[in-house]
């Protein structure tokens, strides 16, 4: 896709922030990918959560274009990300995982993404699988979305389902969520609405803040003619009982702090009972320290939904519901339903000025 931006002087300077913790082989495997991306105005920062594995001082010798801001310990992937941001410059900042691997024209489409729709506050490309690269990825597909009890899924995946990548999701078009994994942000939508909260630590905050991007009149997007390669459980594996109970608790969390109160009073029970069964699934099938995690979850969260009650919406006139109003939980496990374009159009409404051009 030409770019109006990829051979102009005067191309809006792009601040890519990458966050680390003892990564250096992924750093060492993925990072040059993103120094050599093909972009006439851009900074690289390295935001170093205090790895003891050499990894700041092999960026520093072996790519010295790149920023390398160190953090006095681990601040994870929210706060981690926020302090760098003091370090950006550009009127647009791309929060990178250390475990993605870029082509080098992959910038441009993003970057044309904003310059064309000033009302988008993000825009993700499309991800697919490193080791598999004819595979969508499991952190964001073609562009996320929520079902109406809050949990995500993406064009391209379901659950446990990676559906091959045939070019069915290239259509440019508006999501509820895009990725964290790569998420070109407009910075003056930061400013208006905030950064990730550091709350949740890690996962689920990137959902977050395309949520509050939509309630406060932005736009989320995905751009698939733009398409990075992610490893994957850089941060956490999959099955880690750490990674369950930051899942299930930022999601209760994400679903208090964004729904109006009424709308939470009539979600909860159901996303409770839900919630109820795939702990008690974990436990039957042996996996007790996840169904630990689950209960783990339900307890901080109802510990700290109080410092959100006076940013939350107080009436579904200040609110954005999720876009899916059926129940993926049940599409998936009851109703056999494995591919997105199995799920009923009736059932997506339509988000608040959405476009698909």
């Amino acid at each position: 896709m030409p770019s109006p931006t990829s051979s102009s002087s005067d191309a809006p300077l792009v601040s890519i922030v990458i966050v680390t913790w003892n990564a250096l082989p992924l750093l060492q495997q993925c990072l040059p990918s993103v120094v050599a991306t093909d972009y006439p105005n851009l900074e690289i920062i390295l935001a170093d959560n205090a790895s003891s594995d050499g990894s700041a001082e092999w960026v520093e010798a072996m790519h010295p274009s790149v920023t390398i801001v160190r953090h006095p310990e681990n601040w994870a992937f929210a706060r981690g990300n926020n302090a760098a941001l003091d370090h950006a410059e550009g009127d647009y900042v791309l929060l990178l995982n250390n475990d993605v691997e870029v082509p080098p024209d992959w910038l441009d489409p993003l970057v044309a993404t904003m310059e064309t729709h000033p009302d988008v506050g993000a825009v993700q490309p499309k991800l697919l699988q490193h080791h598999a690269r004819s595979r969508f990825e499991y952190a964001g597909g073609a562009g996320g979305f929520l079902d109406r009890f809050g949990y995500p899924f993406t064009r391209g995946r379901l659950f446990f389902t990676l559906e091959e990548d045939r070019g069915q999701y290239d259509d440019p078009r508006d999501v509820f969520w895009a990725t964290g994994a790569a998420l070109l942000l407009r910075r003056r939508a930061l400013d208006e609405v905030g950064l990730l909260d550091e709350q949740f630590w890690m996962h689920m905050e990137e959902i977050d803040l395309c949520w509050r991007l939509w309630r406060q009149g932005w736009r989320v997007r995905v751009e698939p003619r733009s398409t990075v390669y992610h490893i994957g459980g850089g941060s956490l594996p999959q099955g880690d009982p750490r990674k369950t109970y930051y899942n299930f608790r930022n999601s209760l969390l994400m679903l208090y702090k964004n729904l109006p109160p009424a709308a939470w009073r009539r979600v909860f029970p159901i996303r409770a009972a839900l919630d109820g069964l795939a702990a008690l699934r974990a436990v039957v099938q042996g996996r007790w320290a996840e169904g630990r995690a689950i209960l783990r979850a339900y307890r901080d969260a109802h510990r700290l939904k109080e410092q959100y009650e006076t940013t939350r919406p107080s009436s579904a006139a200040e609110a954005v519901l999720p876009s899916y109003r059926g129940s993926i939980v049940l599409d998936y496990f009851l109703r056999g339903r494995r591919h997105f374009s199995e799920l009923p159009p009736s059932q997506f409404a339509p988000l608040p000025g959405a476009s698909s051009s």
